[in-house]
């Protein structure tokens, strides 16, 4: 498969708005930055860096009515030449708090990948939070399949989030992405038009910023990553580190 046919999974897996660092504005608006620094940039159990280190950056205007927008970057690198080095998400929603315990974020993302316009995207997404659980999905209509034309996606996911004793957080991610068409093919020369994918991260606020390490890792073959992604390292289970730092 030609790598400039990829689809090429992009970054914005959540923003969960409530309880971060923001700065105010005045009484209705405030803005929230985020900075990131990790050894690997993993999009749904994806390498966007060729399993190498990434910056990242984020801002976004809250408003007390729960509307949102916002844009964030990282660097990546899909190796063949591509001329792209960034990714820049822009991203506007709604986010609705019942209660401490319970809260709905609606909201759309535009994913764009200077230089390589091909590959720009979109999607609408909703997570549903309840106590600790999490249940999201994001559905596009315009991802680019094998022949360049456009497919219908979908990502969907359940996640569970606590602190555990001496303050460390737990996150734990179950994740499915499903293509329209066919996109992962085997030796045997079957293919699949979906995978799953999950991750397990703690962190620790130390030093006025948090530390991460992820675990991630997919049920795509060798084969199957090679055959979309041209390679067999950027689908398979890692370890990432990451540090980052909200205000």
């Amino acid at each position: 498969m030609k790598h400039s046919t990829r689809v090429l999974l992009a970054g914005l897996a959540l923003f969960p708005l409530a309880g971060q660092a923001a700065i105010p504005l005045n009484d209705d608006f405030a803005v929230e930055v985020d900075l990131t620094l990790a050894s690997d940039y993993r999009t749904r159990g994806i390498s966007q860096t060729q399993n190498d280190p990434a910056a990242q950056a984020g801002a976004t205007l809250l408003h007390s009515s729960g509307l949102y927008a916002g844009a964030w970057t990282s660097n990546v690198d899909f190796g063949f030449g591509l001329k792209t080095r960034q990714e820049v998400d822009y991203y506007a929603g709604w986010f609705w708090q019942a209660n401490d315990d319970i809260s709905l974020d609606l909201g759309y993302i535009k994913y764009a990948y200077p230089k390589e316009g091909q590959f720009n995207q979109s999607e609408v997404y909703s997570i549903l939070s309840a106590y600790g659980f999490k249940a999201a999905a994001y559905y596009s209509s315009d991802a680019p399949n094998v022949i360049g034309e456009d497919q219908d996606t979908l990502y969907t996911y359940v996640g569970y989030e606590t602190t555990l004793p001496a303050d460390i957080g737990l996150k734990l991610r179950y994740g499915r992405m499903d293509f329209k068409d066919p996109l992962y093919y085997s030796a045997n020369g079957t293919s699949a038009d979906s995978y799953r994918e999950w991750e397990a991260k703690v962190s620790y606020d130390l030093f006025d910023v948090t530390w991460g390490l992820s675990y991630i890792d997919t049920d795509l073959s060798d084969d199957q990553c090679t055959s979309n992604y041209g390679f067999t390292d950027t689908c398979g289970s890692t370890v990432v580190a990451s540090v980052s730092k909200s205000f």
